[in-house]
């Protein structure tokens, strides 16, 4: 190609070599370094008057450098009169801070975008930034490519029963991303809830569940969008042990509209819902099953609890005790509230789940050894395959959690952890690879993984998208569509 020059920076060297050898064009020539006080050196060796200048720089495991390397590049470049400079980032730096957790903290990732602009940047292209809104942060066109495509293609070429699979997200912010996955594959999908409120001590409470005549989550094969079906007895009585008939239930009618989850029942007799599952009855379906997470980790209804707080991860007092308490039925409702509330809404190109205020408070209670917490999965997953989806992978606890959520608790055949960015900060990809039900890892080369982490994991897969910045890199410089990169292939 003519008129273009492909820079690449120092944090992902193979993926830019890799880019530029599917465009047949060679990587422009750049010297960059520090200065003995710890400055960032750039020195451009290849003229950029007049040409698409494109550099490719992803986050790395040295942040700050990798962001103000990519900085000072776009800048030279303009000085060197280029037509226009692309910023390639594959992992956008900062992408988790895309809004204030707290009162004084700040929106990083907004900052970043500004500091882009003011260096002169004419065009951005990443892959799957943590929320989708970012991309309003931005002074210039934003490509937000998806890794979707490549994963369900994986999929459909790697596992051999995948029709039989549910997609689930293991926390309600990825829902989008979830479903979406989902609706590509026409595959059913569910949700792993964690909550510091624990409902009771006693075996009873473990074994509650709602009696429901299907599954909770369920997806129609034709690709209609998807409804939540209403809980209802089942059409023929249950036998119990001692000859009589399972009691009816109340119906739930888990129809949203919006944001909102209308039911039949009063809150005065919304606990009628429920019904306690015996140990003998095993004919109930487990669409909505609770376990036990003491350190991150599933324990058995029996085992002893350490001290449990009476604070919930959002701030909410709820009262714990020994004694037996049905589960709030307004937790499985907005859980129920949350997933049908996407049906019949389009999700844009691009689409991803809204970030997270409390995945990294999520990520710390769940390793505390002095709390305990209450998971629940909506979605029946028994005998089935589970494909375990986000946006990226940096802590490995909550992967564990619901890992075994689904496995122990849902009875899941195979459990398949897949993110488009593999951070595995400190030791998260040895835990996952100890990790007995987990069986593969599947994450792009979008962050740059150390040698010695991949060399010592058998569950990592890792899949090349250098194919699809460079195919976004040639339609950009012709100026044609990049909505095909969007789209899946079979």
């Amino acid at each position: 190609m003519r008129h273009i020059q492909i820079f690449g920076g120092t944090s992902h060297p193979s993926l830019v070599a890799d880019i530029c050898g599917r465009l047949g064009q060679n990587q422009a020539s750049a010297e960059l370094g520090k200065f003995s006080n710890g400055e960032t050196k750039v020195q451009l060796k290849t003229s950029t008057r007049d040409q698409n200048v494109f550099i490719v720089q992803s986050g790395s495991n040295k942040i700050n450098d990798a962001v103000m390397e990519l900085l000072i590049m776009i800048s030279a470049c303009k000085s060197g009169s280029a037509k226009s400079v692309t910023a390639v980032i594959p992992y956008f730096p900062y992408s988790r801070q895309s809004k204030k957790k707290h009162h004084r903290g700040s929106i990083t990732a907004r900052m970043l975008a500004n500091l882009l602009h003011v260096a002169g940047v004419n065009h951005v292209i990443t892959i799957d930034l943590h929320a989708s809104q970012m991309q309003g942060f931005f002074h210039c066109p934003v490509d937000n490519l998806v890794a979707e495509p490549l994963i369900a293609h994986w999929i459909k070429l790697n596992i051999q029963d995948w029709k039989k699979a549910v997609v689930v997200s293991k926390n309600p912010g990825g829902t989008k991303r979830v479903t979406s996955l989902a609706d590509a594959l026409k595959l059913n999908f569910g949700i792993v809830m964690t909550d510091r409120r624990r409902y009771g001590s006693g075996r009873n409470s473990m074994n509650a569940s709602m009696v429901l005549d299907g599954h909770a989550v369920n997806g129609g094969v034709d690709g209609s969008p998807r409804q939540t079906q209403t809980a209802q007895e089942p059409s023929s009585p249950t036998e119990s042990t001692n000859g009589t008939s399972a009691s009816s239930s109340r119906n739930i009618n888990a129809e949203s509209s919006g944001d909102s989850t209308t039911t039949n029942e009063t809150p005065e007799d919304a606990h009628d819902t429920y019904e306690v599952a015996s140990d003998e009855d095993t004919s109930l379906p487990d669409a909505v099953v609770t376990g036990r997470l003491v350190h991150g980790h599933i324990v058995e209804d029996d085992a002893p609890s350490p001290v449990t707080a009476t604070t919930s991860v959002n701030g909410h007092s709820s009262p714990t005790s020994d004694g037996d308490a049905p589960p709030d039925p307004m937790a499985v409702s907005s859980a129920l509230s949350t997933i049908s509330s996407r049906a019949g809404h389009e999700i844009g190109l691009g689409g991803s789940g809204d970030a997270v205020a409390s995945s990294d408070d999520e990520e710390e209670t769940l390793k505390n050894p002095q709390l305990e917490s209450t998971v629940t999965l909506v979605g029946n997953v028994r005998h089935r395959p589970v494909f375990i989806m986000d946006d990226m992978i940096d802590k490995s606890t909550s992967w564990i959690a619901a890992a075994e959520t689904v496995v122990k608790k849902g009875g899941a055949t195979y459990v398949y952890c897949m993110a488009t960015h593999g951070l595995f900060g400190d030791e998260c990809l040895a835990e996952m690879e100890a990790c007995e039900c987990i069986h593969q890892i599947i994450v792009t080369n979008s962050f740059p993984i150390p040698y010695e982490k991949e060399r010592l994991s058998t569950k990592l897969q890792i899949l090349d998208v250098s194919k699809l910045l460079a195919e976004s890199i040639r339609r950009n410089h012709h100026g044609e569509s990049i909505s095909q990169l969007y789209m899946h292939s079979d």
